[in-house]
């Protein structure tokens, strides 16, 4: 798309953050048909995502990727819309939270905190932070933007009030275990780049302690025990990757 081709401000944009995501991306756009555009914003796919995207009816900008934080943002600039929902390519909409969405527009606030239910290898997993996980993806843009210090796990800066929506969409992360680990160790090492920056120094009690604190928080704070061996395993390994592998790769960067 060129500048030429933008098309006029629309009420409601459905924004879909996509890399290689050809599995998800045509199922995906079809739960977002009650927004006035769908746009995906492609980090240059190898695996057709674009061209299914396009196929499916949805606009397709082009942008290299370089954190979530500045993709989410170059997302707000490029998209000219009131709202922006975004959504990723793993997950659905249900047509009571495509309701409630657009109910919520010409309220006061600013932005909206969405619930998840995450499937986690094929298992709804309820406890340990995984429900009702709120994300504040629904944003009036002019008054939106991300937190560039914050690179992953994004965090928006909104001018104004913000609100919960009570009904939930629907999360398709991780398809088996490979894959949950592929993404853990990339969000460890994105999160060690934020230690590195903020002159954290890996001192040898915090391998312990956040490790430890992290388990607990999860596991029984957040009652991960109630989803039984699953919420044990995704405690501790969570406990893991949180907790301890980005103070490790303060040590040892990742190659």
């Amino acid at each position: 798309m060129t500048p030429n081709d933008k098309p006029d401000r629309v009420e409601l944009a459905a924004v879909i953050l996509t890399k290689n995501a050809a599995k998800h991306i045509v199922d995906c756009i079809e739960t977002l048909r009650f927004a006035d555009r769908i746009v995906v914003s492609d980090s240059y796919s190898t695996d057709g995502t674009a061209e299914l995207a396009q196929s499916a009816g949805a606009e397709v900008i082009q942008r290299p990727f370089d954190n979530f934080a500045g993709q989410r943002n170059a997302a707000l600039e490029a998209v000219d819309a009131e709202w922006i929902f975004f959504v990723d390519a793993d997950e659905r909409i249900t047509l009571l939270l495509a309701t409630e969405v657009r109910q919520v527009l010409t309220r006061e606030e600013n932005g909206w905190w969405v619930p998840r239910h995450n499937f986690i290898v094929g298992k709804q997993v309820r406890y340990g932070g995984f429900h009702p996980d709120y994300q504040l993806r629904l944003l009036r843009r002019d008054h939106a933007r991300y937190d560039p210090q914050r690179p992953v796990h994004e965090v928006v800066i909104l001018e104004g009030a913000s609100g919960h929506l009570k009904e939930s969409m629907l999360h398709y992360n991780y398809d088996d275990w490979e894959q949950f680990h592929a993404k853990q160790r990339r969000y460890a090492a994105l999160e060690a780049g934020i230690l590195v920056e903020r002159g954290v120094r890996p001192w040898p009690h915090k391998f312990v302690r956040q490790p430890l604190r992290e388990f607990w928080r999860r596991y029984v704070t957040l009652q991960g025990w109630r989803d039984g061996w699953i919420g044990l395993k995704l405690s501790a390994l969570l406990g893991f990757y949180y907790g301890f592998m980005p103070h490790w790769y303060l040590v040892r960067p990742p190659q």
